[in-house]
């Protein structure tokens, strides 16, 4: 169980409403985020709890709120409808700002890029009691020589959905990865996620001016 916290479904209550309306229309738009708070609440019951203090944590905040409006709909939103609608969302303003914490294309901001990776991964070494319930941060710096590489092999959102009965629409969720980090000025590659039924997670971030990665 997590502790409630209002601010992300507010927030994309807000953001969600103008492109659900141009994709579903009004009466599908309202019920969805009518719904949508209850929705929430009991997933973030349901969940296990990965720390309050656990840096991961606000990923859990936001992609609920993105299940919880598909599932408050009842079926009349689909992942492949849903898709275009997270991205207009995601583009927005004011999304754009919030998501967009750094620039990848300059160097110093890469390594703090690689130093937020591995204090990520330190909080959850120097916590056991929630090891196996968060991402498990794997680090690789010699894979590629450019941007930063890393892979999770447990994901509590994917242990979530496949409980739960949310696999349909959590990897159209998981494609938050690419807006995120085009947010950033780079571009993820990827060749497998846990919701999609692969082995891991992997990120490859690589600063967006750079044409030919290795």
């Amino acid at each position: 169980m997590m502790k409630y916290k209002g601010l992300y479904l507010r927030l994309f209550s807000v953001l969600l409403r103008k492109p659900l309306r141009e994709a579903y229309g009004k009466e599908i738009t309202r019920r969805a985020l009518k719904n949508a708070p209850g929705v929430y609440r009991e997933m973030l019951t349901q969940v296990d709890d990965i720390g309050a203090d656990n840096p991961m944590a606000g990923n859990i905040y936001m992609c609920f709120v993105l299940m919880a409006v598909w599932k408050a709909a009842g079926g009349a939103i689909t992942p492949d409808g849903f898709r275009p609608v997270i991205r207009k969302m995601a583009k927005s303003p004011m999304m754009t700002k919030m998501l967009s914490k750094r620039d990848m294309n300059n160097p110093e901001e890469l390594q703090q890029s690689w130093k937020g990776l591995y204090e990520k991964k330190a909080w959850a070494d120097q916590r056991p009691q929630y090891r196996d319930k968060t991402w498990d941060y794997n680090i690789d710096e010699k894979k590629h020589r450019d941007g930063v590489y890393y892979y999770f092999t447990n994901c509590p959102l994917n242990n979530y959905a496949r409980k739960y009965g949310y696999m349909e629409i959590l990897p159209v969720c998981c494609e938050l990865d690419y807006l995120i980090t085009e947010a950033n000025h780079a571009v993820l590659h990827r060749d497998q996620t846990l919701a999609s039924g692969g082995t891991m997670c992997d990120y490859w971030v690589v600063p967006d001016k750079i044409k030919d990665p290795r």
